[in-house]
């Protein structure tokens, strides 16, 4: 077993913002994985439907977990929350994507890693740079899509 660290980005728009990323933070994290998470983003919507701002964050867990596996977490913790895929980059009560995996790269008809648009989007790139700044450039930051607000850290939001 390969001990890695694995990047998820969290998102919501809909409900008690706060009580779904802890939510899907709790799900994402087994029994005695290491984790830490970025602060909270508040960023537009991106994919062009008109919804709510989010409320985004980059979790990093430190894992023995295959991406199959992180996959299925992922999807029990949209579960969780009640998501439901309507329409395409619409609002949601929970995203979770699989940012990066260190040391991986998986393409298949159900799972890209690292993540084919994560350098679009400056809701993900400024998080994961809190937890990583090796991994985000300033000038990868500056090109990406978005603007965010850091609204802190998810235990002082409610």
């Amino acid at each position: 077993m390969i001990v890695r660290p694995a990047y998820f980005s969290l998102g919501t728009n809909q409900g008690d913002r706060a009580a779904f990323l802890r939510l899907g933070v709790s799900t994402m994290v087994a029994g005695g994985e290491a984790a830490r998470c970025s602060s909270v983003f508040e960023t537009a919507p991106w994919g062009g439907v008109e919804q709510d701002n989010f409320w985004n964050l980059v979790l990093e867990v430190t894992t023995t977990a295959t991406p199959s596996e992180l996959l299925a977490r992922a999807h029990a913790a949209e579960a969780a929350a009640g998501r439901v895929r309507d329409v395409r980059w619409g609002p949601r009560t929970l995203d979770v994507d699989i940012v990066l995996i260190e040391g991986e790269t998986v393409s298949t008809e159900t799972l890209e890693v690292p993540h084919p648009r994560m350098y679009l989007r400056r809701f993900v790139l400024a998080p994961l740079q809190q937890l990583r700044p090796d991994l985000v450039t300033a000038a990868s930051l500056t090109a990406a899509d978005g603007d965010v607000t850091d609204l802190g850290t998810l235990d002082s939001l409610d």
